[in-house]
């Protein structure tokens, strides 16, 4: 992933985002974490990003560390407005995380309810 993209994602920059996708910028580029410019947005709650990532066809389920996805990423971080695009966007409710009891075998759901999101824990149930 070129730093310009990572610093786009990281700081929200829809705007920046949107100008390196019409350069051909991929979109699924990976960091050297293997995080996507989606779960770099999402894990900060970049709304107006994730929403120009989405609608360049960003992998949605791609996972990284602890096998968490964009959507989970934002559940963890109680970024509900990014939760709720991911869902509605068509990202698979049913991924499970990995690595540490409090991710290992658990749904966005289930990560959901557990940080007292029941509303968004309700919405996200398959």
């Amino acid at each position: 992933m070129k730093p310009e993209w990572e610093n786009a994602a990281t700081d929200g920059d829809s705007s920046a985002l949107a100008a390196q996708l019409a350069s051909g910028a991929p979109v699924d580029a990976l960091d050297r974490h293997g995080q996507s410019a989606l779960m770099l947005a999402a894990v900060r709650g970049h709304l107006a990003a994730v929403r120009v990532l989405v609608e360049a066809g960003a992998d949605l389920d791609r996972t990284a560390k602890y096998g968490l996805s964009a959507l989970m990423l934002a559940v963890v971080n109680r970024h509900e407005p990014v939760a709720r695009l991911l869902a509605a966007a068509g990202a698979d409710l049913s991924v499970r995380g990995s690595g540490p009891p409090g991710f290992s075998g658990k749904t966005a759901a289930q990560l959901a309810r557990e940080a007292g999101l029941d509303v968004l824990a309700s919405a996200l149930s398959s």
